[in-house]
């Protein structure tokens, strides 16, 4: 059996391992206030070229959105997000469970353009409904699409001049950065966006997200809200010494190169095949079409997520990608898929 489920289901890369084990037993501060997490910090922002923003370091895509969503919101004050965001469909409620309404988007691609977010805008006018604040997206999106530079200036723009916060789940940046269709640069976003956060769970770290905030408004006190909501680790050296490893040169962007590159050859295989996707994807998760049938027989050797119905005899799978895919199981995984669908054509004649 093999996984195309997520790109978490290995442990980290080996490079990151020997860092954990080489400086296990230095003695240092707690709390992300050790040596090795405020390198990581400083390493971070010379990346970026912008030393006046704030990084604060966290497990998890998931914490991480509901401290800083909750955080950057005022009680009467809700997010917007695409119908298909990871803060609606996966996250158990985290964010209204902080008091705060998420407002639905259906948006082509997974994707929200102003006008979107105009006719939330336009549909909530005044005090008796919430307040739309916060306009949510991911890069790359929960269906495998990739903001381009123009998308995100134009959505950053209207943002500004609607006084909206744009905040950016960056689970997959890496896989988005690193896609042959992307032409934005992490140092472009601390000027198009006020968060946003480096996912390193899902790019070879152990655990580990990078929060990056950009507005001077939305810094302070933001370690009492990680404190109060348990984000505040005493071991918080773990999460330093991933990131300072991962950035200490390119290991981060190989990482998801080496994603998108395996996606990529399972894209092409699978539309050799003549099948259809559900998405435009250039990223590390893609999403084909197929006959029942065909999915069970797959189901027989290969993880994946059934991801939607299309119609009754054809639905929509998802296959992620990771920076420790193997070649050999891409290549399996497409002659399998070959060989499956050969059998259905004899049976059919």
């Amino acid at each position: 059996m093999y996984s195309f489920k997520n790109d978490y289901s290995e442990g980290a890369h080996p490079r990151i391992l020997n860092a954990l084990i080489e400086s296990n037993l230095v003695q240092d501060d707690g709390y992300g206030e050790d040596q090795f997490s405020r390198q990581a910090v400083e390493l971070l922002k010379e990346r970026m070229g912008e030393p006046d923003v704030d990084v604060h370091l966290l497990s998890g895509g998931t914490q991480t959105n509901l401290i800083a969503i909750s955080a950057f919101l005022r009680p009467h004050e809700a997010a917007m997000a695409a119908s298909t965001g990871h803060i609606l469909g996966h996250e158990t409620g985290a964010i209204e469970a902080t008091g705060h309404k998420i407002l639905s988007i259906e948006a082509e691609n997974g994707k929200l353009t102003p006008s979107d977010v105009q006719v939330v805008l336009d549909g909530h006018p005044d005090e008796h409904m919430v307040k739309p604040k916060l306009v949510y997206i991911s890069n790359s999106t929960e269906i495998g699409s990739i903001y381009t530079r123009n998308e995100l200036e134009q959505l950053s723009d209207f943002c500004k001049k609607n006084h909206l916060i744009l905040y950016m789940d960056g689970a997959r940046l890496g896989s988005a950065l690193c896609s042959e269709e992307n032409d934005l640069q992490l140092s472009d976003l601390p000027r198009l966006v006020d968060a946003f956060y480096i996912g390193g769970t899902k790019n070879g770290a152990l655990l580990g997200e990078a929060l990056v905030i950009c507005r001077e408004s939305l810094k302070e006190d933001f370690r009492y809200h990680m404190k109060q909501k348990g984000a505040l680790l005493a071991k918080g050296r773990l999460l330093g010494i991933q990131f300072l490893e991962l950035f200490r040169d390119n290991l981060f962007f190989e990482l998801a190169t080496h994603a998108n590159k395996m996606a990529a050859t399972l894209r092409e295989g699978i539309s050799k095949a003549n099948i259809p996707f559900l998405t435009h994807s250039p990223s590390n998760q893609i999403f084909p079409i197929l006959p029942n049938e065909l999915i069970t027989e797959l189901e027989k050797n290969y993880g994946f997520h059934f991801w939607e119905k299309v119609d009754e005899e054809h639905a929509a799978i998802r296959l992620v990608t990771s920076w420790a895919t193997k070649d050999e199981g891409v290549a399996a995984f497409l002659e399998d898929l070959k060989g499956i669908i050969e059998k259905f054509n004899r049976k059919s004649k």
